[in-house]
């Protein structure tokens, strides 16, 4: 089989744009201003997890490898796709944007912020691109038995879209054990909040990058975040994760 009919074979099928488009954004808005995080529901089928999964050992696809043990930043590793991206990673990146555009622009109102998002993926990218930020940021994580992820903002420039997806590849329960995802609150003279995040399989969790607005006696305040995953227990756990913004 050649390569590009291999890279056929494992790419994901269906309307996941349409799937994407259907998600109740009223209350994904409301739970991420509450919680600072919210779900999607299995919006991957198991087909569609096996298949982005089984990407992670080839060749081609990727601009860089990343061992977190080296870096400090925890046990286990992660690649970053290439540019062109995978076509089902494409269609979440410019599907999930519009919305949470939205939300971006509201909370930067919100808390004195003056950047503003266009509505169009694609427009956005041109910014980050004139800016000097042009490497593809969407990436694929691996853990082992072991492995976890240091609390961490994705920084990658100095333009940065304030909210990210993660989606669950695996099977929690089957395919491994622990490994939860874990979304850390530090607001201004209070200790700092956590929240666990239970992910099914194909479950997005959406999730701001550093910081979010949050209602306070007095008014609007803005708050510190930071994400990671929890010791894996056993067995072996994919991630997808979404970024909006490219890396210099």
């Amino acid at each position: 089989m050649s390569r590009s009919a291999h890279a056929r074979k494992l790419e994901p099928s269906g309307d996941i744009s349409g799937r994407v488009a259907s998600l109740d954004w009223t209350s994904v808005a409301a739970q991420l201003d509450v919680f600072g995080c919210a779900t999607t529901g299995p919006l991957l089928t198991p087909d569609e997890c096996a298949a982005i999964s089984s990407r992670y050992g080839e060749e081609g696809i990727y601009r860089s490898r990343v061992i977190m043990g080296r870096h400090g930043f925890g046990r286990g590793e992660y690649k970053y796709f290439s540019y062109p991206l995978p076509d089902a990673i494409a269609a979440l990146r410019g599907s999930l944007y519009p919305a949470l555009a939205d939300v971006a622009n509201r909370w930067n109102e919100q808390m004195g912020i003056d950047q503003r998002y266009p509505g169009d993926h694609a427009a956005y990218l041109k910014r980050c691109h004139a800016a000097g930020q042009a490497k593809p940021t969407p990436l694929l994580l691996q853990y082992g038995e072991g492995d976890y992820n240091c609390l961490h903002q994705d920084v990658y420039g100095e333009l940065v879209f304030p909210l990210q997806v993660a989606f669950l590849l695996a099977r929690p329960g089957e395919d491994f054990s622990g490994g939860e995802f874990v979304l850390t609150e530090q607001r201004p003279r209070m200790q700092s909040r956590a929240e666990v995040v239970p992910l099914r399989q194909g479950e997005g969790v959406i999730f701001p990058v550093h910081h979010r607005p949050v209602q306070g006696t007095r008014g609007i305040y803005r708050v510190n975040m930071r994400h990671g995953v929890s010791r894996l227990r056993s067995g072996r756990r994919h991630t997808l994760g979404i970024i909006f913004h490219d890396a210099k």
